[in-house]
């Protein structure tokens, strides 16, 4: 595939922007190419600035669970933006979006719009200190929970890609208080709440990691954390930003029965366009300003456009459900895509229309197993799918996507393309 555009485009940036990129990882530093500069996107298909196409299996992270432009979602875009584009004020379908939320998630009983993922775990975890009193918090070593600066402690995703699990210029007092656990691994959990009697405000984890590849919850973990939190007064936050409605219109925690004292959505519930959530039981999220003194504001939250594409998104996704069995479908794409990746020796990881292809003897149960995988293998592998019109993450440690755009042709193509591979281990 020519990509001579793509590559001046890219030069220019690089003079524009850190590493030419808004966003580490669309750099392909880990995959040693120079990125593809898309122009646009319809169904299950991206489009690049030299006319070529891929099917997409990144779906911009994963709100793409429609596929790319729905027409219903569009047009519901297009007449909003009719009426304007932001207000700073409130709107209608902030209510609207919030009511469809919590009956899809009754556990958010209360809840706040912000702009991002980022945004919306670094509130809530203000927020379960405010409620709590204590400063003191536990993460997973190898989640990823937004850039800010007290959770930058052997953070996922893009951070392992590049081999800087900590951040320069994070102050040392910034991190003082972040805990590392290990995922999976309920002794270091415990030794954690033991060493830090009533200090700790709160656990917050991926109750599906997604961004050091796919790592799946060992049975009862998620209970574990549930019990233990109850145990010592702490907050449980389940950052569902990548699992809220893609493992389920319940998210991750209906699909395995636990539930949080708080979550926190992103990606899907904007329907594509920037906006996330946090929230919870009414108790904790009622230290929330203006009603109480835990400080958090934004000029765009609940925006105008954000929230009508959320709702257009939801309606849709509840309707298929209903009416196609919408997540089985996905979760047999899935199926599909990861029977191929196992032909040519790749362990996988899946779950639903959420999974992932690590070059790895290594059954990858937590980070340290994910850092077994061979990310030149990786680097290979995505040259030649994309060389053959298949877009994938560019790296090792994010995820693969599905959506209800990917037809049947478009899945048999790509799992004879992977087939083809000789990769084995």
């Amino acid at each position: 595939m020519k990509q001579d555009i793509s590559e001046s485009l890219y030069q220019k940036a690089l003079k524009l922007m850190p590493g030419g990129v808004n966003s580490p990882v669309r750099a392909f530093l880990s995959v040693n190419r120079s990125p593809v500069f898309i122009d646009r996107a319809e169904g299950d298909k991206i489009y690049d600035v030299d006319g070529n196409a891929y099917v997409d299996y990144v779906c911009s992270w994963g709100p793409g669970i429609l596929g790319h432009s729905h027409p219903k979602v569009i047009e519901a875009v297009r007449e909003a933006c009719g009426r304007g584009l932001t207000f700073g004020a409130p709107t209608k379908n902030e209510i609207v979006l919030a009511e469809l939320i919590q009956s899809l998630m009754p556990s958010m009983e209360v809840m706040r719009m912000v702009n991002s993922g980022t945004e919306a775990t670094m509130s809530a975890i203000r927020t379960a200190r405010g409620y709590t009193g204590r400063d003191k918090i536990i993460k997973f070593k190898g989640c990823y929970h937004g850039h800010s600066d007290g959770l930058l402690v052997k953070a996922g995703s893009a951070a392992l890609t590049s081999s800087v699990p900590d951040s320069a210029g994070v102050p040392a007092d910034y991190t003082k208080n972040t805990l590392v656990a290990f995922y999976n691994d309920k002794k270091s959990v415990e030794e954690l709440f033991e060493k830090n009697k009533d200090e700790i405000a709160c656990v917050i984890v991926e109750p599906i990691a997604a961004n050091m590849g796919v790592v799946l919850p060992e049975e009862n973990f998620l209970r574990f954390l549930r019990e233990i939190t109850n145990k010592y007064g702490a907050v449980l936050i389940f950052d569902e930003v990548i699992t809220g409605f893609r493992i389920g219109l319940g998210g991750a925690q209906e699909y395995y029965k636990v539930t949080p004292d708080m979550t926190t959505l992103g990606k899907i519930v904007g329907g594509g366009m920037p906006m996330a959530v946090y929230g919870g039981k009414k108790e904790i999220m009622n230290y929330v300003s203006p009603i109480g003194k835990v400080y958090q504001a934004g000029t765009l939250s609940g925006n105008p456009i954000a929230t009508t594409a959320g709702i257009a998104t939801l309606n849709l996704l509840i309707e298929k459900e209903e009416k196609e069995n919408l997540y089985k479908k996905l979760e047999e794409k899935g199926n599909k895509i990861a029977k191929s990746l196992q032909k040519i020796g790749l362990q996988v990881n899946q779950k639903g229309s959420l999974l992932c292809g690590y070059c790895t003897n290594k059954k990858v149960k937590n980070y340290e197993d994910a850092l077994t995988s061979d990310t030149k293998k990786y680097a290979e592998f995505f040259s030649y799918l994309l060389d053959n019109g298949i877009y994938v993450a560019p790296s090792q440690f994010e995820a693969m996507f599905l959506s209800d755009a990917h037809t049947d042709e478009d899945i048999d193509r790509t799992c004879q393309i992977i087939e083809d591979y000789k990769l084995k281990y």
